[in-house]
């Protein structure tokens, strides 16, 4: 019965009011600013000290007018206010005034936009990015046309400059160019042409080098990052011989990469999840005998578009369909024999073609196969050495959470150095010691592979500083509030799903959209549960599915986002234009979210998962037979 009424009553996402609230940011001196606020309406209720957040500083809220006095934060001028009697407010403070300007928060949202539609029109990414990051400083900086110059100077010393110097991302930059140096040893050895050899058994027709593609993809799955450049750099030289288009292959390398990390037991993404999911249950009244793997793995069957996503690519290899732009490409491909676009081709022409095998050599596999199986061995060492914990193994856990705890208590950026640094070593001691390469040589090839992953290198570092921007004019923020809106408690997986989308696909970063969101939602997932007097079970089943469409939700906006790291290193791995492989895979993406989304409201109405899956995987099936178009070599 209570589900019924459910069905017909709406009930608030927040069980908050807005009430009539002023507030004003003022200077008193250097070191201290002045919060001001009146809350007078008299029929709002509220706890007897809400708080309210400035910047992260918590400070407490009373009804009539009150004044309180904060520390400022050094050169700090953007303020952020939030609580729950507001919407909420940037301000902006100049170091020179008294009273500070109201920043329209809805402004947060232009410059990822600006980037994204700049990018898809002009096709040109660096600009685009640049162009974003500025319009963001501008924003950061109040609005102010006396601030242009030093908008235009932050765009280097503030959002460059702090996207390079985090080591995470100095990680990823090292490891990629490491990998490119890797790459262009075993090109020069013959290595590579020797793995095309060995998988022409195998791959020996076009449709059968994406299915190889595809298993690779599949089989690497516990990193996004290194499943995108071992797969895209192994399997180019074999797509290409078949006139697969570069197109084709990113997206089998984007799609595959991140929905394996992110549904997989035993990955790099699973320690943040874990962790989040852990912070939840330490914080709540949930049954502490459950675990956050077992949360974890539970919610995995609402996990629609991940899933979906990497079977939506067997049947299109499968059938030997393709629409849309990927359509174009695929039949470009084929008839001309252009893999990618006549004018990528012609401006990395001279460059690739210093990769080409050394005359008069024998082609032997190994000479990749090695130092690629040398990364995948010590990435997986890796993990275990910077995760080992004596007391996860003594502990009374299975093996799997066992082996599962420690991944995702490693350190994966350091894993990957390490593999990166050994796998060329490998390569270079091969080239050597067959007298293929000299030393000078293999070193002169390791830095012309370097060279050819800057353009890509800049591109992911413009995306992280326009992250930086989003993060700093709170564009999650915004996006969360705008859906606060009244609607049935049902839909909360299918509006979640939605919201983790749209955000994913504003920042570029899946990691972000899950830090951001996992902390909000799985509390009020909980909170409403409890509130409409649902049980412990119930309540759990409620939240099941919105752990799981949190993840699903940010590949997704992560798969459909020019400004995503991980599309980026899919198209620098496949030596794809960026926006060619953005516009070919997005139909794609957006055709099997949607299909989640209509698998989502299934799971509201209690449809069984067996029967739900089925009708996902019959649509993925009808979308392609109807829409697609076979291309005959």
């Amino acid at each position: 019965m209570k589900k019924v009424w459910m069905l017909i009553f709406a009930l608030p996402f927040l069980l908050v009011a807005k009430s009539d609230f002023d507030i004003s940011l003022n200077r008193i001196d250097d070191q201290v600013i002045e919060l001001k606020y009146d809350i007078n309406d008299e029929d709002f209720y509220f706890a007897e000290n809400s708080a309210i957040y400035i910047n992260g500083t918590i400070v407490n809220a009373r009804k009539g007018t009150n004044t309180i006095a904060i520390e400022t934060e050094g050169d700090k001028q953007l303020y952020f206010i939030k609580s729950e009697l507001h919407d909420p407010k940037l301000f902006y403070l100049n170091k020179n005034a008294t009273k500070a300007s109201d920043i329209p928060l809805w402004l947060s949202i232009l410059p990822p936009l600006i980037a994204i539609l700049i990018a898809l029109l002009f096709k040109e990414v660096i600009i685009a990015l640049f162009i974003g990051i500025f319009s963001g400083a501008f924003i950061y900086n109040g609005l102010q046309f006396s601030n242009l110059l030093i908008s235009l100077m932050n765009v280097i010393d503030k959002y460059i400059l702090s996207a390079v110097a985090d080591p995470d991302h100095m990680s990823i930059i090292l490891f990629s160019l490491l990998i490119g140096g890797m790459v262009a040893v075993i090109s020069k050895n013959g290595g590579m042409l020797g793995i095309v050899n060995l998988f022409s058994k195998w791959a020996n027709s076009a449709k059968n080098a994406q299915l190889v593609t595809w298993i690779l993809g599949v089989t690497i799955f516990f990193d996004d990052y290194a499943n995108t450049l071992i797969v895209g750099n192994a399997m180019r030289p074999v797509t290409d011989r078949y006139k697969v288009s570069r197109e084709k292959l990113a997206y089998i390398v984007d799609s595959t990469a991140a929905p394996m990390a992110a549904i997989a037991f035993v990955t790099t993404w699973i320690g943040a999840e874990l962790g989040y999911l852990q912070d939840f249950i330490s914080n709540t009244s949930i049954n502490t005998e459950i675990s956050a793997y077992g949360l974890f793995m539970d919610s995995l069957s609402y996990a629609y578009y991940p899933v979906l996503a990497i079977i939506f690519i067997l049947m299109l290899i499968w059938m030997k369909r393709d629409f849309g732009p990927m359509y174009t490409a695929e039949k470009r491909a084929k008839a001309t024999g252009k893999v990618s676009n006549e004018i990528e081709e012609m401006e990395g022409e001279e460059d690739l073609s210093a990769l080409d095998p050394k005359k008069g050599i024998e082609y032997k596999w190994y000479n990749a196969g090695l130092p690629i199986l040398t990364v995948l061995f010590v990435t997986l060492l890796g993990l275990f050495i910077t995760g080992h914990d004596d007391t996860i193994w003594t502990s009374s856990e299975g093996f799997f959470t066992k082996v599962s705890s420690t991944i995702g208590n490693s350190n994966s950026y350091i894993a990957l150095l390490w593999s990166s640094l050994s796998g060329l070593l490998v390569a270079l001691i091969l080239s050597a010691t067959q007298g293929i390469l000299t030393i000078k040589q293999g070193i002169n090839m390791m830095m012309k592979g370097i060279q050819t992953m800057f353009a890509a290198i800049i591109i992911l570092i413009f995306a992280w500083a326009l992250a930086k921007v989003t993060s700093d004019l709170h564009t999650a923020d915004y996006l969360t509030n705008l859906l606060q809106g009244n609607f049935n408690l049902i839909w909360l997986p299918l509006v979640v799903f939605l919201l983790s989308g749209v955000i994913s696909f504003s920042t570029g970063s899946s990691w972000g959209t899950m830090a951001i969101l996992y902390p909000l939602t799985l509390p009020l997932a909980w909170e409403l549960g409890i509130t409409e007097g649902y049980t412990e079970a119930e309540t759990i089943a409620l939240l099941l599915p919105v752990i799981s469409v949190v993840l699903s939700g940010s590949v997704l906006g992560d798969h459909c986002s020019p400004i995503s790291d991980t599309t980026i290193l899919s198209s620098l791995a496949s030596q794809c234009n960026h926006i060619d492989h953005v516009k070919t895979q997005l139909p794609y993406a957006l055709v099997v979210g949607g299909i989640s989304c209509v698998l989502l409201i299934f799971a509201t109405l209690q449809i069984p998962f067996i029967i739900s899956i089925s009708i996902g995987l019959a649509s993925c099936y009808a979308s392609i037979r109807i829409f697609g178009k076979k291309i005959e070599a």
